[in-house]
């Protein structure tokens, strides 16, 4: 089993920029792709960005491409995501997700095998 940890979502304002961690802990492997998704309320999960286990190839979210970005440490088993030019519509809980596999659509939550708790991300207007 593989535990996800999020942490570093808090209010910010518009325009301002914020910085997530994604700690994975157990039986970890650097081989496959993590990705973030999150969830704003009444609203299905969305797709936000994903990596592939070098960081070599990355895919992201159209609302959020040019803003934000994805990035890994395989050695400290983290992942991040640096969120910059945030608007009141990121207000989300932000979630990463880690694959057991090289199979699968990035895009599509039931790519991910382990999910963390999520971390609450609020951008005020």
């Amino acid at each position: 089993q593989v535990q996800l940890e999020e942490s570093g979502g808090r209010l910010v304002q518009a325009g301002g920029s914020l910085s997530l961690s994604c700690a994975a802990s157990g039986r970890t492997s650097s081989s496959y792709p993590m990705a973030w998704f999150r969830q704003a309320p009444g609203k299905e999960r969305e797709f936000v960005v994903a990596i592939n286990w070098n960081g070599g190839r990355r895919l992201y979210g159209d609302s959020v491409k040019g803003r934000f970005t994805i990035s890994r440490d395989n050695a400290k088993n983290t992942m991040y995501l640096q969120m910059n030019s945030l608007k009141p519509e990121d207000t989300a809980i932000y979630y990463c997700a880690a694959s057991a596999s090289v199979l699968g659509r990035w895009d599509l939550d039931s790519t991910y095998d382990y999910w963390g708790q999520g971390t609450q991300v609020t951008v005020s207007s």
